[in-house]
């Protein structure tokens, strides 16, 4: 199964998404992230708090989805609500569309401590998602049922 994360920015959330799928469900999932409006640089603290919970972050790059043309993702998860209300490229179309509406660690003000148990929660709530993602992943299921099951695992 190919996934791609969404979120406007492309820098936090949807970077995070990926680099936890494919370090989860890497041997049956095939994740990318993008946005629509890519910032160009992944936010720092991304890339600290993944590494903290032994994540992969090799490779990973803030992009735009127009990089992904060639991609056919067979799901798109959008992760922040901005996204999530903007017109998909039409290349998407065959895709199945799904929102996580996930908060946004790097948005959070506040001491150090504060900011770290935002990352660390984010975290958590996508590593929970793609468990239930890996196990739909490893079965057959046909559009109607992988749909259903995305959206409960996006579900909170």
């Amino acid at each position: 199964m190919r996934i791609l994360y969404i979120c406007t920015h492309n820098r936090c959330r949807s970077i995070l998404s990926e680099a936890i799928t494919n370090g989860i469900a890497g041997d049956v999932i095939d994740a990318k992230s993008a946005g629509s409006q890519p910032a160009g640089i992944v936010h720092p603290l991304s890339l600290k708090y993944l590494a903290q919970t032994r994540y992969s972050t090799d490779g990973l790059q803030s992009q735009s989805w127009d990089n992904f043309e060639d991609f056919h993702p067979d799901v798109v998860v959008t992760v922040c609500d901005s996204a999530a209300g903007e017109s998909c490229p039409l290349y998407f179309g065959n895709s199945l569309k799904v929102h996580w509406g996930l908060s946004d660690p790097s948005k959070v003000a506040g001491d150090e401590s504060q900011i770290e148990k935002a990352f660390l929660a984010c975290i958590d709530e996508i590593a929970e998602r793609v468990h239930a993602l890996k196990d739909i992943a490893a079965k057959s299921v046909d559009t109607t049922e992988l749909k259903a099951a995305l959206a409960a695992a996006g579900a909170h």
